[in-house]
C-alpha cells in the first residue's frame, strides 16, 4: 500500500475489495419497519450491488447475535458475532463462514460504557495468532445514528481518515434523504468489505432509538445548508 501514502489502507478481508481510487457506496436498509433488518450496498457510479446483509429477525426482542455479510451472489464474506458478556457491546468479525474455534479477524467495541452513540468506537484488527494479538487499530468518531461519523486509522501519528459515513443528498432536488439511505465514502485501497462489516456492527451498537441524543452538529449544519439552498431556489421561482 506504500504507493498510496495511506497507512490505514490495508488488506484485511481481501485484496479484491481494495480499489486504487476513492470509492463511494450508497447503502440502504432493506426494511423500513425493523431496525437492523438488513443492508444493501451499491456502487454509486454503476448502481451495481456490491454487498448485502439479509436477516429474518422480527420485533424488538429478536435481535440476531450472528450476522453474515455476503457478496451479490450470496457467498459469505464476513461473519459478525456478538460476544457475551460484554459491557462495551463487543462484536467480533470472522473471515467467511465462522467455524468452531476460528480466531476473529477483527473486533469492535464501544470505547466507553458511558455516553451512548457519542462515546466512540474502537476497532482492533488481529494479527492471526490470537484475539489479544492486535496488528492495527481504528477508531470511529461521530454519530452513526445521525449518519455522520468517520473512521480513522490509529498509528504513531495523528489518526488518518480512511472512511466516512454521511447523509445522502438527492442531487436533482437538493434534498437530504432519510437515514435509511446513506453514503459510505472510502479512501483509495481501503478494504471495502472490512468497512462494510464495521457499518453493520455500528448499526447494532448504536441503534436508531435515540437519534436526537447522538446528533452531530455537523449533520445539523449540513441539513441547514441544504434547506437554505432549497429556500433560495424556491424564491427564484424554482419548485420541487
Amino acid at each position: 500500500m506504500e504507493e498510496t501514502g495511506i497507512r490505514g489502507a490495508k488488506v484485511i478481508v481481501g485484496k479484491q475489495y481494495c480499489e486504487d481510487e476513492e470509492r463511494e457506496l450508497t447503502v440502504r436498509k432493506t426494511s423500513l419497519f425493523f431496525s437492523g433488518d438488513g443492508f444493501a450496498a451499491y456502487d454509486h457510479h454503476t448502481g451495481e450491488l456490491v454487498f448485502r446483509l439479509d436477516t429474518y429477525a422480527r420485533g424488538p426482542g429478536s435481535l440476531t447475535d450472528e450476522l453474515v455479510l455476503m457478496d451479490p451472489f450470496g457467498a459469505s464474506i464476513i461473519t459478525l458475532r456478538r460476544k457475551w458478556p460484554s459491557l462495551h457491546n463487543r462484536w467480533e468479525g470472522f473471515l467467511g463462514e465462522r467455524a468452531e474455534g476460528q480466531k476473529p479477524l477483527f473486533s469492535v467495541r464501544r470505547s466507553s460504557i458511558f455516553g451512548g452513540d457519542r462515546a466512540g468506537v474502537t476497532v482492533e484488527v488481529h494479527g492471526g495468532g490470537s484475539a489479544d494479538d492486535v496488528a492495527a487499530e481504528y477508531r470511529v468518531e461521530g454519530s452513526f445514528a445521525a449518519r455522520c461519523c468517520r473512521v480513522f486509522f490509529e498509528g504513531e501519528e495523528e489518526g488518518e481518515l480512511v472512511a466516512e459515513i454521511k447523509r445522502k443528498v438527492e442531487p436533482c432536488a437538493h434534498v437530504i434523504l432519510g437515514r435509511d439511505v446513506f453514503c459510505l465514502s472510502l479512501r483509495p485501497r481501503v478494504d471495502a468489505a472490512f468497512i462494510m462489516g464495521l457499518v453493520i456492527v455500528l448499526d447494532r451498537i448504536s441503534g436508531d432509538d435515540d437519534v436526537g441524543a447522538g446528533v452531530d452538529p455537523a449533520a445539523v449544519a449540513a441539513v441547514e445548508v441544504v434547506d437554505a439552498d432549497v429556500r433560495e431556489m424556491n424564491g427564484n421561482g424554482l419548485k420541487f
